[in-house]
C-alpha cells in the first residue's frame, strides 16, 4: 500500500516542454542545427543531460563544452520558464491524495523552492529537495538522500515522474514508480521500463 508519493517537477507537475525546447534550440543556434520540435527533443532525451547533447552534435563534448552548454541552457530557461504553468491536473491531484507528499527534482534547490512557492502549492509536500550540486547528472543517488532524510521504507512510496531516470531512480531505492506521458521522453521509451505509463497525473494516483 502506498504511504507516499515522490513527484517529480519538470516534465511532471510543472509543464515546462516549451521551456526546455526553447532553451535548447537557444544554446545550439551557434552549431546550426535544425530547431528542435517537442517530439524532437523528446527523441533525443536522456538522462545524463549531455549525452543528449552528444546525440544532438553527433559527437562527444569537448572539454568545457558542456559546462558552456548547461549555463546557456538555463539562462534561456528561468526567462522562458516564467511563461509555463502547473500541468493541467496538477493542483487536482496534489489536494486529492490523502497521503503524505514530497517533491524530488533534478533542478537547482536555489531555483526549485521559491518556484514551487510561486504556485501556491508548498504546503502540499512534507519536503523538496533540489540539486545543491552540479546539475545533468542521473536521480540515482538524489533520490537516495531524499528518502533516507524522510526516514521512509521505500515500499511505501510511488514515484510519479516523466522520464526513464525518474523510473531508474525509484527501482534502485526500491519504490514503485508510474511514469507520465507529458514531459521530456516519448512514450515507446516510458514502456520500455516496464513500468506504468500514464497520460494524465490523475491517472497515476490509481497505481497508488
Amino acid at each position: 500500500m502506498t504511504k507516499h508519493i515522490v513527484w517529480d517537477w519538470n516534465g511532471t507537475l510543472f509543464h515546462d516542454i516549451d521551456a526546455v525546447v526553447g532553451a535548447t534550440n537557444e544554446v545550439f543556434k551557434p552549431y546550426a542545427l535544425p530547431a528542435l520540435t517537442a517530439d524532437g527533443f523528446r527523441a533525443v532525451y536522456t538522462r545524463p543531460i549531455w549525452v543528449a547533447y552528444e546525440r544532438l552534435l553527433g559527437r562527444p563534448l569537448a572539454d568545457g563544452e558542456w559546462e558552456l552548454l548547461d549555463d546557456g541552457f538555463h539562462e534561456h530557461y528561468y526567462r522562458l520558464s516564467d511563461a509555463c504553468g502547473l500541468a493541467a491536473d496538477a493542483e487536482l491531484v496534489l489536494t486529492g491524495w490523502t497521503g503524505s507528499q514530497s517533491l524530488c527534482s533534478m533542478a537547482p534547490h536555489a531555483h526549485l523552492v521559491p518556484k514551487v512557492d510561486s504556485f501556491g502549492i508548498s504546503r502540499h509536500f512534507t519536503r523538496i529537495d533540489g540539486l545543491l550540486g552540479t546539475t545533468g547528472g542521473e536521480k540515482a543517488a538524489h533520490m537516495t538522500a531524499h528518502i533516507q532524510a524522510m526516514g521512509m521504507d521505500p515500499g511505501d512510496i510511488l514515484v510519479i515522474g516523466d522520464s526513464v531516470d525518474d523510473g531508474l531512480a525509484a527501482k534502485y531505492v526500491g519504490a514503485k514508480a508510474v511514469l507520465y506521458t507529458g514531459g521530456m521522453t516519448t512514450r515507446a521509451e516510458l514502456q520500455s521500463t516496464g513500468l506504468p505509463v500514464v497520460d494524465t497525473l490523475a491517472d497515476a494516483l490509481d497505481y497508488a
